[in-house]
């Protein structure tokens, strides 16, 4: 009996380079094209389901980037097979290899892609054992951001604090600022440990709380270490952070 088909879903937000992975996907052996996606949360829906058994995934995508996707997929039981499709060289990549089984840059060429089918496929047959691939971390250690075309990676372990901007949340880190896609909420979800709220549109890392001052005007305010601006903390969360502070 023949092996089954490796099913695919592609992940990306431009038509072209989706369409140009098809056409390669079209001339391997034993692979079948499940469906397209043009951003992470359709990319999410579609693995709902019947998830694919292995996601060739953008990460530069409006929205929920590839990153995040990734993480996301994880959590699914089976988790697909990963593969990033990227712009960016090797060197940018370095920071978050582990969250994929393998990444292409483009323009992706048809061996290399026969590389990572094969490198989905021991992943799958070790998943198939129960001794696949090491998962998907829950946590990240980077944040990224957009940057006129490059992709900027943020160290969590770097960022101050983080402020909502509108759609955007602004990161605030050793090595200056940065816009994401993202939410606050999301965020203070996934680094428990690592941020607090001090108000509805601000989280800042707890280990670089110095103080609490209270101005004239009665305002409790966060001071941070290496920021310069105290930051407002709300009466809402005013108790929550001082019962914190006692235990660190």
């Amino acid at each position: 009996m023949d092996a089954a088909p490796l099913r695919v879903l592609i992940v990306d937000d431009e038509p072209l380079a989706r369409a140009r992975l098809r056409a390669l996907l079209d001339a391997q052996e034993g692979v079948e094209v499940v469906g397209e996606a043009g951003d992470g949360v359709a990319a999410l829906d579609a693995s709902g389901d019947d998830p694919a058994d292995l996601v060739l995934l953008d990460i530069a995508m409006p929205g929920i980037d590839g990153l995040e996707t990734a993480r996301r997929l994880a959590a699914l039981d089976p988790p697909p097979a990963v593969v990033f499709c990227t712009a960016y060289d090797a060197h940018a990549l370095s920071a978050f290899e582990a969250q994929a089984i393998d990444y292409l840059v483009k323009p992706v060429r048809a061996e290399r892609l026969k590389a990572a089918l094969d490198k989905a496929r021991t992943y799958l047959a070790g998943r198939e054992r129960g001794a696949g691939a090491a998962p998907v971390p829950n946590a990240r250690t980077h944040l990224s951001a957009r940057l006129r075309g490059s992709l900027r990676l943020i160290p969590i372990e770097d960022i101050r604090y983080l402020q909502a901007d509108e759609k955007y949340v602004v990161v605030h880190h050793a090595r200056g600022e940065d816009l994401i896609e993202e939410s606050l909420k999301s965020l203070e979800t996934e680094f428990p440990d690592r941020f607090v709220r001090i108000h509805r549109n601000c989280l800042v890392a707890r280990e670089d709380i110095m103080e609490l001052r209270r101005s004239p005007e009665g305002t409790v305010h966060a001071v941070l270490r290496d920021v310069a601006t105290p930051l407002e903390i709300s009466r809402r969360c005013l108790t929550q952070l001082r019962e914190m502070l006692k235990h660190l």
